[in-house]
């Protein structure tokens, strides 16, 4: 059996051109759902957890925990960050408290990331039911 190197990192999350380029198409398009179930990691790190681009990954927080597809930060140097683009996986790890301002702190989460090859992304339905019970 495999085991894989864990790392404790920083989650940013924020809007991408991809982002809203696929949401201009729908949250449904595959376009959308594409460009928000990645997460850009330094290369470094891709090194430390031992794993390639478009590897599945598990970001978990205390908020919760979701499958995405690595891909290669092109910013940086920016080891021990990770970035999320905006999203219903997204949703799920940061924290839903807005502290009565009607936004949720999206930025400075401690998170963990790891490897998650045979963890499948799931698709929107999948994560909404598993999130609230229905589709």
């Amino acid at each position: 059996m495999v085991t894989y190197q864990k790392l404790k990192v920083t989650l940013l999350t924020g809007r991408t051109i991809e982002q809203g380029v696929g949401k201009e198409k729908g949250k449904t398009s595959q376009e959308y759902v594409d460009s928000v179930t990645v997460c850009f990691i330094d290369p470094e790190d891709l090194r430390k957890l031992g794993i390639k681009e478009k590897t599945n990954v598990q970001v978990s927080t205390e908020h919760g925990s979701v499958v995405v597809k690595a891909l290669k930060s092109i910013r940086g140097p920016h080891s021990g960050i990770i970035y999320i683009p905006y999203g219903p996986w997204a949703n799920v790890i940061v924290n839903p408290e807005t502290h009565s301002i009607g936004m949720p702190s999206l930025k400075g989460i401690p998170a963990e990331i790891e490897p998650a090859p045979n963890k499948p992304l799931l698709s929107l339905r999948a994560l909404l039911n598993q999130q609230f019970g229905k589709d």
